[in-house]
């Protein structure tokens, strides 16, 4: 009877164990899928924040581009602006030159623009050399109708 109650007894023994690492192998299985649950919801938002970080990116490229646009046409519009004061002190000189009652200090006196250039003693304008390109724009043939 001895031998049954320890045949018993270690049967039941190993009963035990083998349901204990049963119960750790489903609960180390559990804990398995709660990791892999939780890895998934962090996938999800770092997919998400990456696509709102490409549509910032994409946003801030395009905001670049549209100021690069903007200061390249500014900066052609400050271009023509000088070429168009250039030709406008071109024909303002001109016509200095060949009015009969211009005087030099009446006509710089008289300059739209009201600098203090206006009181200082008139500069020869330089004409375009090989170098320089000259003014797209040609005086009038009859110099005495532009006076």
């Amino acid at each position: 009877m001895e031998v049954v109650i320890i045949i018993v007894v270690v049967v039941v023994l190993l009963i035990v164990l083998a349901l204990a690492m049963r119960s750790r192998g489903q609960a180390r299985e559990r804990d398995r899928e709660d990791r892999r649950e939780i890895a998934g919801a962090h996938r999800e938002e770092a997919r998400t924040q990456a696509l709102s970080a490409d549509r910032e990116a994409a946003a801030a490229d395009e905001q670049a581009a549209r100021a690069r646009r903007e200061a390249a046409e500014a900066e052609q519009r400050a271009q023509d602006a000088a070429r168009q004061r250039e030709a406008a002190d071109a024909h303002h000189a001109h016509a200095s030159e060949i009015d009969p009652d211009s005087d030099a200090d009446r006509s710089y006196a008289a300059d739209p623009r009201g600098t203090e250039e206006a009181h200082e003693e008139p500069t020869a304008q330089p004409t375009p050399g090989p170098t320089e390109p000259a003014s797209t724009e040609t005086p009038p043939e009859d110099d005495r109708r532009t006076v």
